[in-house]
């Protein structure tokens, strides 16, 4: 009896420091999700040196994740995505065009999607829209159209092509 519950509370405090860990995890991948937005805003709002800023955040966000506490498959979605999200951010932060910015931040985008579809890790509802325009993707933190690949010249050119619940 006394190795059954020994058995019981060591399965316990495993699973307890499994869960604390992975909601350790989820509000970093929450703040790498709204670094995200905020470069989304600002190319929205055709801002190039406030998307610079917001990208360069956003990098350093993806680089404060604690990804080694993630199921093995999770973890190397994450690697791979995040390796991808950095590049195209140091692309978007190098660059003062703004099409060239919107460029990068397409890669940014379908990284982002890739990593929060398998992750799911929101503690928001997320949309995911499209522009038929650009051809691209992008994750918005309101149901309302606020096309980054276009701006003011389209602002709200889109539709939302899938919701995602919060976890």
């Amino acid at each position: 009896m006394k190795k059954i519950l020994g058995l019981v509370a060591i399965m316990t405090i495993a699973t307890t420091a499994f869960t604390y860990a992975q909601s350790k995890t989820d509000v970093a991948l929450n703040q790498v999700l709204t670094a995200y937005y905020e470069v989304k805003n600002a190319l929205a709002a055709d801002k190039k040196d406030v998307a610079i800023e917001k990208a360069k955040v956003l990098s350093a966000k993806v680089n404060a994740v604690n990804h080694k506490d993630l199921p093995a498959e999770q973890h190397k979605t994450f690697m791979e995505q995040a390796a991808v999200i950095k590049s195209k951010s140091a692309q978007l932060a190098g660059s003062n065009d703004i099409k060239t910015q919107r460029k990068a931040f397409e890669g940014i985008s379908y990284a982002m999607i890739k990593t929060l579809k398998s992750l799911k890790f929101n503690s928001q509802t997320v949309y995911v829209q499209h522009c038929p325009m650009a051809k691209a993707s992008w994750l918005n933190e309101k149901e309302n159209i606020e096309n980054p690949y276009y701006g003011s010249m389209m602002f709200d050119c889109g539709d939302v092509s899938e919701t995602i619940k919060s976890k």
